[in-house]
């Protein structure tokens, strides 16, 4: 067999420095389809085995509980996760623990501890949040946050060194606090995102309007201000209650 110019396939063989039936498949395809055998465009590897819905699913299993589809455990390991996938009756995604890491990855789904959180009960919730949107959208440079952190310790904590084979350092299972406990009263300008505070033996209302005092010396101009704080007892006393009307443009 020779190309369509007379050439020897051999010829051109040695000339490209490639097989003769290479040769032979693009003369053929040339003549069936034209000059687009020169730019087959193949595609490497399978075709995909997990569509872009199927990952969809994935992620959204990996969220959800196991106890909420029927499975007797509290959280997924990639192979408990792997074979629910595979034996699921509504939607069955056959996939290996790695490719499943690798999904789950790029959707940012991470193994991460479970943390608590409060619902508050107050009557007036939606009331209050609508208040705090409306003057820190505003009047951000006339807002003020205020709140107790604590109680703060110096305790012992674990930590790493050289010690001999099965018998490292040991802290105490109890430790006194010998210089007690602190509370850090902070306040933090939402105009100029600064915080500053005091740390305390204590919490209590002399301490809270100390604060508040600090908030209006940063706003000496009379204006008013604006300062969002809970409803622990110590910021609600009547000596608190009245200090903004003592206090002109607070």
């Amino acid at each position: 067999m020779a190309s369509a110019s007379g050439t020897p396939v051999p010829a051109i063989a040695r000339l490209i420095a490639g097989h003769e039936d290479t040769v032979r498949d693009v003369i053929h395809a040339f003549n069936e389809i034209g000059l687009r055998a020169l730019d087959p465009q193949w595609a490497g590897g399978r075709p995909r085995r997990i569509s872009d819905d199927d990952e969809a699913f994935i992620v959204e299993t990996a969220k959800a509980r196991p106890s909420t589809l029927g499975r007797p455990f509290t959280c997924w390991s990639p192979r408990k996760l792997a074979d629910y996938l595979a034996t699921d009756a509504a939607r069955r995604v056959v996939i290996g623990r790695e490719r499943l890491r690798q999904i789950l990855r790029r959707h940012e789904v991470s193994w991460q501890r479970t943390r608590t959180w409060k619902e508050s009960t107050d009557p007036d919730l939606d009331a209050t949040l609508d208040r705090i949107e409306e003057v820190t959208s505003k009047f951000p440079n006339r807002c003020f946050a205020f709140d107790q952190f604590g109680p703060l310790s110096i305790r012992p904590h674990h930590g790493r060194g050289w010690a001999p084979r099965s018998h490292p350092d040991r802290l105490p299972a109890t430790y006194r606090r010998t210089h007690g406990i602190r509370y850090f009263h902070g306040c933090y300008s939402l105009g100029d995102d600064q915080l500053w505070g005091v740390n305390r033996r204590r919490k209590g209302a002399d301490y809270t309007l100390s604060a508040l005092k600090s908030i209006r010396r940063a706003r000496p101009d009379g204006a008013p201000i604006y300062v969002i704080l809970d409803n622990l007892s110590a910021n609600k006393t009547p000596a608190i209650r009245a200090w903004p009307q003592s206090v002109r443009g607070c």
